[in-house]
């Protein structure tokens, strides 16, 4: 049941929600924020955990079926505009705002795993919502993130996704490096993408055995320690004077590549 209109974005409570803003604040909380009926819908569907749900009325009039659809155990709490706006990281917020619960995201056995995309030092929000997109797109088996790489609870990386980072929440490593040399020992290959000149074009290169794909930060690219660790180099193709390509589109690149070498020989991903 929804309690009254709170009016003032220095409530208490959503004083604690704004803080959520921050890397600091979801950590400290062990929460995320939701924005957006479609987030939220996403959110539902596969049954990820919400401790609250924020909404103007004029939201409410808009999407009474959403409404209905909460857990009945859920805290709906009607808000102002003007503290919607506070609590939204968007110049034009649609007018919902969920809480989420942070949780383990659990990686698949090593020995299931056919294809995916491991990124190290990510720092752009829409590149890493992008990449998630790619992921659930090709029924890839996931994203691996290094540590030191955007918060994936980040609100910017959940709106990027459009909705999929609940099909493919984004996993962290601790130890890049370990996860590598396990991978590899469990028969899967691992490939940096680069600009090396040496390195093999991606189409060239045999993509029908388990795949994981290593991307680099978007402007340095991987570390040569990095590079180091995997069993080859790929390279993207491009016109004489261009030196770059976006990673998030050549994550795509890879992995549809992958697809259709498996689909040519008639496999699976």
């Amino acid at each position: 049941m929804a309690s009254e209109l709170l009016t003032s974005p220095k409530n208490p409570w959503i004083r604690k929600l704004r803080q959520l803003h921050r890397s600091k604040g979801r950590q400290e909380q062990g929460a995320f924020l939701v924005e957006g009926s479609h987030l939220v819908e996403e959110a539902l569907r596969v049954g990820w955990p919400l401790q609250a749900l924020c909404y103007t009325p004029e939201w409410a009039e808009r999407h009474p079926y959403l409404l209905a659809s909460l857990p009945k155990d859920l805290r709906r709490q009607a808000v102002s505009s003007e503290v919607m706006a506070a609590l939204s990281t968007t110049e034009s917020p649609e007018g919902v705002v969920a809480v989420a619960v942070s949780q383990p995201i659990p990686s698949p056995p090593l020995s299931g795993v056919r294809l995916g995309l491991v990124v190290e030092t990510l720092q752009d929000p829409g590149n890493l919502g992008a990449l998630i997109r790619a992921v659930a797109a090709a029924g890839a088996d996931g994203l691996w993130l290094s540590a030191d790489s955007v918060d994936p609870e980040n609100p910017k990386v959940l709106r990027a996704s459009a909705g999929q980072w609940f099909r493919c929440p984004p996993r962290v490593l601790p130890d890049l490096a370990s996860w590598i040399q396990a991978c590899r020992r469990h028969g899967i290959q691992v490939l940096a993408a680069t600009l090396s000149p040496s390195a093999t074009c991606y189409w060239d290169q045999d993509l029908t055995c388990p795949t994981l794909f290593l991307l680099g930060n978007e402007g340095s690219g991987l570390r040569e320690a990095t590079i180091q660790q995997a069993n080859a180099q790929v390279r993207v193709p491009m016109a004489e004077g261009v030196d770059s390509l976006n990673v998030a589109m050549v994550g795509g690149l890879l992995l549809y590549e992958a697809l259709r070498q498996r689909r040519s020989q008639g496999g699976t991903a």
